[in-house]
């Protein structure tokens, strides 16, 4: 049976609308948090262990419970198609930046994406997913942005340092070294290429000029029969 204590927390996690920090938790319950964080991985325990359909987890700093990932398929068809509106990949590609880059100014992700990112920093911002975490000491003192609990909370991470790590997404050095030399003419090639258009160019300039001018130089040096007088 269920003692008091983590009867209490699992009510208190059960009707909040965030993350509960442990030392929230402490306080209600009048016990070290190291306390509360030991009843609550017992009851995380407990839950797998008895294989629910829901688990707790420490997200965003705090605990509260979410649906097993085993149940995701039935999950899906309770969440109607289109019920809550999606990112779109402007939004996505500018929540990953201010994520990875935070604290990072709008200028910066705007250099970053090639565009300007003031509406989209707007609408993340709208969403929860994004805020104004301090100014940049610089000229202007632009506003600087990083990620919010909630964006955590959506990831299941309780850290922004539990991001996986960008490198296994960038190529390695031998493609990047190959994607270069691709885009990059070389000085050698140019050169000869050209050295043959104008090789062609006079050429073709030549078959032009030269038909003319043998039918300019060209004379019609045939004789014509002298006129004859004939007596009367």
């Amino acid at each position: 049976m269920a003692s008091e204590d983590e009867r209490a927390i699992e009510a208190i996690v059960m009707v909040s609308d965030r993350p509960v920090e442990p030392h929230l938790l402490a306080q209600l319950l009048e016990m070290p948090p190291a306390r509360v964080e030991e009843i609550c991985e017992g009851l995380a325990r407990s839950y797998e262990e008895q294989e629910r359909g829901f688990r707790l987890v420490r997200v965003a700093g705090g605990y509260r419970y979410q649906s097993h990932p085993d149940q995701a398929p039935y999950v899906e068809r309770f969440v109607l198609e289109g019920q809550s509106a999606r990112l779109s990949a402007a939004a996505l590609e500018t929540l990953a930046i201010v994520a990875y880059k935070q604290p990072v100014s709008r200028a910066q992700v705007a250099a970053i994406r090639g565009v300007n990112a003031d509406a989209v920093i707007r609408t993340l911002q709208t969403r929860g997913f994004v805020q104004e975490v301090g100014r940049d000491p610089g000229p202007g003192q632009a506003a600087l942005y990083g990620t919010t609990t909630l964006f955590l909370e959506k990831l299941g991470l309780d850290r922004v340092e539990q991001l996986p790590p960008l490198a296994q997404f960038v190529p390695g050095p031998e493609i990047m070294d190959a994607l270069e030399r691709s885009l990059r003419a070389d000085p050698a090639d140019a050169a000869n290429s050209a050295h043959t258009a104008d090789s062609a160019h006079t050429t073709d300039s030549a078959n032009e000029i030269g038909p003319d001018d043998d039918d300019d130089q060209s004379e019609d040096t045939t004789d014509e029969p002298p006129d004859l007088e004939i007596p009367e």
